[in-house]
């Protein structure tokens, strides 16, 4: 029965973003019907919050990877990368300028 009453509040809430508050509020009219102990309330709500947060991080893990692999194929450099080369260049301009010395402008 738990087992069913469970299956049935992730499908209607979506498993992914059930909060505690959602399943506090099933739960307590559930007791108040007598459809469930308030122990057996306890033990689904603890259930289903402690579900839908290990499916939320399975989520966003899954955006996460999504999102770098469709990085690495359009071949964008990292933030690390870009601050880099951004070092580098500043480093060229300096000894570029140093080279043409005083009076001559350099971009910037």
């Amino acid at each position: 029965m738990l087992e069913m009453i469970r299956m049935s509040l992730l499908a209607t809430l979506g498993a992914a973003v059930v909060t505690k508050e959602k399943v506090e509020e099933a739960t307590r009219s559930w007791v108040e019907e007598g459809k469930i102990s308030r122990s057996e309330a306890e033990r689904l709500g603890e259930d289903l919050v402690e579900s839908g947060q290990h499916q939320w991080q399975e989520i966003q893990t899954r955006v996460s990877e999504t999102v770098r692999k469709g990085l690495d194929t359009l071949d964008i450099g990292s933030r690390k990368e870009f601050r880099d080369l951004q070092a580098r260049v500043e480093e060229l301009e300096r000894r570029l300028a140093q080279l043409q010395g005083p009076g001559t402008a350099t971009r910037e």
